[in-house]
């Protein structure tokens, strides 16, 4: 069962990630259709995953999990650099949720935070180009394609670019 709601979207709640969401978070970090978007390469197993949520307030990371009416849809997470004052951003939604909405909503709520609670002058993400949904997501909230990284990962069999993405305060509507 998710934790309680720590934001509030248009559609999804950012709730906090308990040890009782290791199954969805196990399942969608492992999902053919995700971790290819991610880099990962690896599957996660149960106590990897236990060990990645209990070491979820360690450090400056804030992880949460994106929900529709209580039911876990994703994962959306933020850190910080306070030298730089910026943030990276990091999502991933189940493939069943796609195309509802729920990253936008996630990537701009969290960037909303990035800049109004954790004094953040710029959000930063990263997409690979054969991810265009991602990249879609990160252009309706506002950022800046600001590069590209040829042929920076291997992924799926093949080198991949890395796009390089960033909104700073000013620009956020």
């Amino acid at each position: 069962m998710p934790g309680p709601v720590f934001l509030r979207g248009e559609r999804v709640e950012l709730r906090t990630v308990e040890k009782a969401d290791v199954e969805f978070v196990q399942r969608l970090v492992d999902d053919p259709a995700v971790w290819p978007t991610l880099g990962s390469y690896r599957p996660k197993n149960r106590t990897q995953e236990m060990e990645w949520i209990e070491s979820i307030g360690d450090d400056t990371d804030d992880q949460f999990l994106v929900c529709d009416d209580g039911d876990p849809v994703g994962l959306v997470g933020v850190t910080p650099n306070e030298t730089w004052g910026t943030a990276e951003l990091g999502y991933m939604i189940s493939p069943e949720a796609w195309g509802n909405g729920y990253c936008t909503d996630a990537v701009r709520t969290v960037s909303r935070y990035a800049f109004e609670e954790r004094r953040m002058h710029k959000v930063v993400a990263e997409a690979y180009d054969h991810n265009v949904g991602s990249q879609r997501v990160l252009e309706k909230v506002g950022f800046t394609l600001e590069g590209t990284h040829r042929e920076e990962a291997y992924v799926g069999g093949e080198y991949r670019d890395l796009l390089h993405y960033g909104l700073l305060e000013g620009e956020f509507a």
